[in-house]
């Protein structure tokens, strides 16, 4: 059995849910091995994304673990399955893993919703914006690494300005619109992409205003993916010790409440842009 040095979050997603299934079933991983005629060993790699896992096996194990839930089963094998290596692999060992894993999301995701708090959301950020923002929070990123991670951010653009783009909505605070994050012409620019781009169809674009009162959600900012089942959706957030993928059914569905509230709260459409254009005339 075939080993991987470097799991992807998605890889490992697959481990993880098998997981989930055996423990549900209330099945040790020696018994699940026996199933496969595997050792202890090469099941724990499977269930850690560090083996593959066959369609037949997985199917395998989900009979024998009684998981009625066909369409979850259909989802693994088919991320299971994936040898798609994208865009993003020119970065392996570039850029940190958490970069990569984040694009692998990105490219499979079925919807995207953010709130962005403090920043412009990443795919609607200019290139002079992403490299001040990159320069300022790593003042000791040498010249070459600062400049692969800005081509690396204008790259993950193509989910929503590429041939086939994907649902996506984001609630931006007004605090990430006026932070100059730039210079003021750089900044005035940014503004003016969030518009252009907030008029695509598939883009949705909402803002929470200053003035709103008892808005107590300045620490909800996320990403929130959705996978091929609700089941298999990912939220992505910061962490102090780096990025975080919450994937439990207990945390996705808080953060699915945290994020209709937070849009809730927010100005509609039409509101949010004519707030945004008038920012950038200010400038």
């Amino acid at each position: 059995m075939a080993t991987r040095r470097h799991p992807t979050a998605r890889q490992m997603r697959v481990g993880a849910e098998l997981r989930k299934l055996r423990e549900a079933a209330g099945l040790k991983a020696a018994e699940a091995a026996s199933l496969l005629g595997v050792n202890s060993t090469q099941m724990s790699q499977i269930e850690s994304g560090v083996a593959g896992v066959s369609e037949e096996r997985i199917r395998r194990l989900a009979a024998n673990y009684t998981c009625a839930d066909s369409e979850l089963i259909d989802a693994l094998v088919a991320m299971a399955g994936d040898r798609t290596r994208g865009w993003w692999e020119e970065y392996r060992g570039v850029l940190p893993a958490a970069y990569l894993d984040l694009s692998e999301l990105d490219h499979y995701a079925t919807f995207r919703h953010d709130v962005a708090v403090t920043h412009v959301p990443g795919l609607f950020q200019t290139e002079a914006y992403a490299r001040a923002l990159f320069a300022y929070m790593n003042p000791e990123c040498p010249e070459n690494e600062l400049e692969h991670r800005v081509r690396h951010r204008m790259q993950r653009k193509v989910i929503i300005e590429g041939p086939d783009p994907m649902p996506y909505e984001t609630v931006i605070h007004e605090a990430a619109l006026r932070i100059k994050v730039a210079g003021q012409a750089e900044f005035r620019a940014q503004l003016v992409r969030v518009l252009e781009l907030s008029e695509a169809d598939h883009v949705t674009v909402r803002v929470v205003p200053f003035g709103l009162d008892d808005f107590a959600g300045a620490g909800s900012a996320m990403v929130h993916l959705g996978g091929l089942v609700p089941s298999l959706d990912t939220v992505v957030r910061d962490a102090p010790h780096g990025t975080a993928f919450v994937e439990s059914a207990a945390q996705l569905e808080h953060f699915r409440k945290l994020f209709r509230r937070v849009r809730e709260a927010s100005l509609d459409s039409e509101r949010s842009r004519d707030l945004i254009h008038q920012l950038a005339k200010e400038l």
